[in-house]
């Protein structure tokens, strides 16, 4: 049985204003977050130090009531560290398998890019894959399966940055900048109470599973929107200042999240400004800068920002 679109705008809801439990000034985030997780997709937060991003991921967790799992990684992180090894039991005197810990709802990938390329690409098979595959014999994951990667955009030394082809298996990449004045107040206020705040659970894995179906069967894409999302895409790849512009996945990624931002928002439809609002989420990872723009210091958000002034949307 699918749930009403105004009780998903209602869980929404509920999940940020529980999250200000510990969390504060990452509402924009925290619902681009739930929108991925709601199209069955995964997550690369984007930002330096010291600004929520692992707290955000874990609190979310503990508020839709899944398991959760925080992977960090490191240069030495092998890759069966995070699917799982044959430990030979004495007793039996028989190898089994014992499962790592991205057997998990939600996973954390602190600093994904401090691992080496062969462990990274462990990570985003079973993102891909949904299961892995061990002697043989393949596992599921469980669902609903989530991965949130951090990033941090400062470091270039021992870092092993995710070639295009990888990053273009995340659903969106979410930039989180410093928070404003008030916010940080805000976060000086709750450190005095407690150090960790506890936080209500509020959903459950057959709850979101619902929402997931909702999002994919029920919520409407009409023609024109569609139309509206390709030519979106496309005038990335026919953008002076661009070398490389979204592919199809990112026409596909960009519509299935618009769904999830309008389930959210209490509707069965998508509205142009579901597009808009995701669009640079969905393709800011995607698109590689001309030699020139980088010279000349353009950002990749300006160049986005200029796509949707120059789109017409005609419903």
């Amino acid at each position: 049985m699918f749930l009403d679109p105004n009780e998903i705008k209602e869980i929404v809801e509920n999940i940020i204003n529980e999250m200000h439990q510990r969390v504060v000034g990452l509402d924009y985030a925290a619902k681009n977050i739930l929108a991925c997780f709601f199209a069955n997709g995964h997550v690369l937060i984007e930002g330096v130090p010291g600004i929520a991003k692992s707290m955000m991921a874990y609190s979310l967790a503990e508020i839709l009531g899944l398991e959760f799992k925080r992977i960090q990684f490191t240069p030495d992180l092998m890759p069966g560290d995070i699917t799982g090894v044959s430990v030979f039991n004495m007793k039996t005197q028989e190898f089994s398998f014992i499962k790592g810990p991205v057997f998990s709802n939600i996973i954390l990938c602190d600093e994904i890019s401090r691992a080496p390329p062969k462990t990274q690409s462990a990570m985003l098979e079973a993102m891909q894959e949904r299961q892995v595959s061990h002697e043989g014999i393949t596992y599921k994951l469980p669902e609903p399966f989530l991965v949130i990667a951090t990033q941090n955009p400062i470091e270039q030394a021992g870092v092993y940055p995710l070639p295009e082809a990888q990053l273009d298996r995340f659903l969106i990449r979410q930039i989180i900048a410093y928070p404003n004045k008030a916010a940080e107040l805000e976060m000086l206020q709750l450190k005095q109470k407690e150090d960790m705040l506890p936080v209500r659970t509020l959903t459950s894995s057959e709850e979101i599973l619902k929402i997931q179906q909702f999002v994919r069967q029920e919520v409407l894409v009409s023609g024109k929107i569609m139309e509206y999302v390709v030519d979106l895409i496309r005038k990335t790849r026919e953008h002076y200042g661009l070398t490389l512009g979204g592919s199809p996945r990112a026409s596909i990624s960009l519509m299935t999240v618009a769904q999830a931002r309008a389930a959210l928002s209490g509707r069965d439809y998508v509205e142009p400004d579901d597009v808009k609002q995701l669009f640079f989420p969905v393709v800011n990872h995607r698109l590689i800068l001309s030699p020139e723009t980088e010279m000349d210091k353009v950002p990749v958000i300006q160049i986005v920002d200029n796509i949707i002034k120059s789109t017409e949307v005609i419903l």
